[in-house]
């Protein structure tokens, strides 16, 4: 599991917490008045990036799961033109996926 979601999760952990903490973040995702689940997802990814691999438990892993499939959806979504500032890619992000960074 873990090289799938080492493929899918391409920023750092401080990059992705960095990201986090911008309004542009804070401004896409499904929310029910909170914070969104992408940035919640996104604080998770940061602590699993911060995690040794033999400690991770398998509510971890069910998380990275989670995180390779909205990945790889999203990523199928794409949509045409220019995409460094849209809500398609903010919310990859969150899922810390930047699109842009291959």
């Amino acid at each position: 599991m873990s090289g799938e979601f080492d493929e899918a999760v391409n920023m750092t952990a401080a990059e992705l917490e960095r990201w986090l903490n911008t309004d542009e973040s804070k401004s896409v995702g499904q929310s029910t008045g909170g914070e969104s689940v992408g940035h919640e997802s996104g604080r998770r990814i940061v602590e699993l990036l911060r995690t040794k691999k033999g400690e991770l438990t398998e509510d971890d892993h069910a998380h990275m799961r989670k995180v390779v499939g909205y990945v790889h959806r999203h990523l199928a979504q794409r949509p045409a033109g220019d995409v460094g500032h849209t809500r398609w890619r903010y919310s990859l992000m969150n899922w810390g996926h930047d699109p842009l960074k291959d």
